[in-house]
């Protein structure tokens, strides 16, 4: 487990965790979140002899806040082992490792239990300038997980890692209560999925429709959407997403959807905001 730090023109901008996934022609490979590293001009990790090496920034990608870093092969101490989320079965001991708050408390280890699987989080993912409402497939954990834990490993108690710790809940949308034991973790199998494509060069694609939405609570609530409000209430529907506005030769228009379509479902699935149209897209 390495500590990385982020700098940008020289200063310090932020500071995560990340591991050791795999060794390769001479170049050792570490998996953090995109989150941790994004934006950041250089990037530092700390190995825990106390070795400070510049890495290079493999590749990222924003939705599934994965990120590979490469380091000569040399500084490695060791590899670690690469376990299966799916054979976690619920109560399974886990051990979250990393560094909360700041490189003074690194490679703290806090230990829980799995709380829960598939479990599916809205979050905001934020690429440059633009912020985008997003569906994360996670395994829920009561280890205590703080700032500076992400990117690390969950891992079970053969060691061997099953998650990259991502979220943790802090309050609830449901009311001002605070919220302790809710951490969340990237499947070590959907990280090590885009981490292969972004190792061997290859652009991480997903499917487009090219069309911009709206949540049906947010356009029937607001009086700026008014011109939404009749297609609603004639819809008779409570939740969804509406289509709003195309893009030039979208998939979506080209396909036979219209602005004032109300999308409920993809696949079978439910859609009640955006961030679920994109999550069962992709």
């Amino acid at each position: 487990v390495v500590v990385v730090n982020t700098y940008i023109n020289d200063e310090a901008y932020s500071s995560g965790t990340g591991f050791v996934y795999k060794t390769e022609d001479g170049k050792a490979y570490l998996l953090t979140n995109n989150h941790v590293i994004e934006s950041a001009d250089d990037v530092y990790v700390t190995f825990t002899d106390g070795t400070v090496v510049q890495a290079e920034v493999v590749g990222s990608d924003v939705y599934s806040d994965i990120a590979v870093l490469s380091v000569d092969e040399d500084y490695i101490i060791s590899i670690a082992e690469i376990g299966s989320s799916e054979d976690a079965r619920l109560g399974d001991t886990v051990f979250a490792i990393g560094a909360p708050l700041d490189s003074a408390y690194s490679w703290s280890v806090t230990r829980g239990i799995v709380s829960g699987k598939d479990r599916l989080v809205e979050v905001e993912l934020t690429s440059g300038n633009t912020t985008t409402p997003m569906i994360v497939n996670t395994i829920q954990t009561d280890a205590a997980i703080n700032s500076g834990n992400s990117g690390g490993p969950l891992a079970n108690s053969n060691g061997e890692v099953i998650g990259i710790t991502s979220i943790k809940l802090a309050s609830s949308n449901m009311s001002s209560s605070s919220i302790e034991g809710m951490g969340f973790a990237i499947p070590i199998e959907t990280a090590v999925q885009y981490a292969e494509q972004l190792i061997d060069g290859k652009e991480v694609t997903r499917p487009y429709l090219g069309i911009y939405m709206l949540n049906v609570t947010d356009a029937f609530m607001n009086y700026q959407y008014r011109e939404f409000y009749e297609i609603i209430s004639e819809a008779n529907v409570t939740s969804g997403v509406i289509v709003t506005d195309f893009e030039n030769n979208s998939p979506a228009a080209q396909a036979g959807l219209e602005v004032g379509d109300i999308i409920t479902k993809v696949d079978g699935n439910d859609t009640p905001s955006v961030a679920y149209v994109r999550y069962y897209l992709y």
